[in-house]
This record gives structure tokens, sequence and C-alpha cells, in this order.
């Protein structure tokens, strides 16, 4: 399933629910098909992710969450770290700030732990 997040001011990005699942629970915020981000949880948000990122003890948030599409496989590709994942985020929470708009998210369906 794939997860929407919409910028008032600055564009979209897309990303598969395991990853979108990952990064908003870092966020402290549920999985529902629907939600926001206002303009005043956007430092505290952009915090949040640059700290979960740069902390090396999240190894386990680096690794592919499980049953994501980027996980497995032989290519040989080293993983895909945490920080990789947060960035598009970041820079889409980053933009609409300095425009002091609002970020939505949508989804088909909630797309939380079963």
């Amino acid at each position: 399933m794939l997860v929407k997040f919409i910028s008032s001011t600055s564009g979209q990005i897309m990303m598969f629910s395991p990853v979108a699942r990952q990064l908003l629970e870092i966020l402290g915020k549920d999985c529902d098909a629907r939600g926001v981000f206002t303009t005043e949880q956007l430092p505290d948000a952009i915090r949040r992710l640059r700290q979960a990122s740069a902390t090396p003890d999240n190894q386990a948030q680096a690794s592919p969450p499980a049953g994501s599409e980027a996980e497995g496989g032989d290519s040989g590709e080293p993983p895909v770290g945490l920080g990789q994942r947060a960035f598009p985020m970041i820079e889409l929470f980053e933009r609409t700030l300095a425009d002091e708009g609002y970020v939505l998210w949508e989804a088909p369906g909630s797309f939380g732990e079963r």
C-alpha cells in the first residue's frame, strides 16, 4: 500500500506503508488512513526524525521494515538506512515549515500493525 504525504505549500512524496509506519511511529502518530502535521507540529517532527536518523542505537530501525518491498533480495545492494528513508520527509517538512504550511497524509486504509 502506498502512503502519500501532501504539503500545502511544497508538493508531495509517496512511500510504501511499512516505511511510512516506521517514520510515523517515530513521530508519535497513529497510522490511520488520514492524518495531519500542523505548522506548530513540524519543528518537533523535524527534530525527531533528525535525531532518530543520527542515533546509532537505531540499527533495528535502519533495517528494512518487515514485509516491505525493499527487504530481501540477492542484489548485493547495501540496505537503505533510516536516514535515507527519512530524508525526503525531513525536506518536505522543512520546506513546508518555511512557508508556514501543513502536511497531510493519505492512504487507502489504516496501515498500523495488525
